[in-house]
């Protein structure tokens, strides 16, 4: 027996985060697409809700693959196929959330602790989007996104990690801390993450930050996703979609009637 998504009216933020998702999708996750990374955050659920109303005779053949917790049982609540990165190696699409998209679709990611799976999935796919609404479209990355870049880390070498962020321009990074329990943010990969504000010369040149980031001893992965993104879709408050593509190029599709 197949799903079928629920329609609700939304209003504000989610409304435009679904018209975003459903944009992207709409685009993207072609009939002839069998291998879909589904990604993580608030945006994502849309993106399933989506998929779902391309039927299940399209649906049925296909494999999701999640970039975490919260993403496997997005399709799993879907009863859609669930399948995993090792068994499928290489995706047709991936679509995921961002906690803010620059000019050059450089992002943040990591707000929900997931960047190694999300970059994973990223770099698996022939396709990489990025879904989000309004408030993470960005010119500079930082400059929205205050937290600072999430930076995963093994548990034993954070101190150390620490102060090499300190000693290259993070003087106030620290280790995410859990909010329903005494202790750090675990990774599903049961490593810490901290979160490393850079001033704005050096969050101008994201790539060059990533790669120094990328050197330090006991860094795990970073969330910064440099020169992977084939597009991004923002939803507005007016019901409009803005896209930045790869290239420069700014598209605005109109409200939906």
């Amino acid at each position: 027996m197949s799903v079928q998504p629920q329609v609700v009216s939304l209003e504000g933020i989610e409304k435009s985060k679904q018209l975003a998702a459903w944009s992207a999708v709409d685009n993207h996750v072609l009939p002839e697409h069998k291998i879909i990374g589904i990604g993580s955050g608030s945006t994502v659920p849309y993106v399933v809700e989506r998929i779902l109303t391309q039927g299940s005779s399209v649906n049925k053949d296909r494999i999701f693959i999640p970039t975490g917790f919260q993403s496997r049982q997005l399709i799993i609540s879907a009863q859609l196929t669930l399948g995993d990165v090792s068994q499928y190696p290489v995706l047709d699409v991936t679509i995921d959330g961002a906690d803010e998209v620059d000019h050059d679709l450089n992002s943040i990611k990591g707000g929900g602790a997931c960047q190694l799976q999300e970059k994973v999935l990223a770099e698996a796919a022939k396709t990489w989007v990025m879904v989000a609404d309004y408030r993470k479209n960005s010119e500079v990355l930082g400059t929205k996104w205050k937290q600072g870049i999430p930076i995963e880390v093994v548990p034993f070498a954070y101190v150390g990690v620490l102060r090499r962020l300190d000693s290259i321009g993070s003087p106030t990074a620290g280790l995410r801390m859990a909010k329903m329990k005494a202790g750090p943010v675990v990774t599903d990969n049961g490593n810490f993450i901290i979160d490393a504000p850079f001033p704005e010369a050096q969050m101008k040149e994201p790539a060059k930050l990533l790669t120094e980031l990328k050197l330090i001893t006991g860094v795990v992965e970073v969330g910064l996703f440099c020169n992977m993104a084939k597009a991004a879709y923002f939803g507005n408050e007016d019901g409009s979609v803005t896209v930045k593509w790869t290239g420069g190029r700014v598209e605005q599709i109109s409200p939906t009637q």
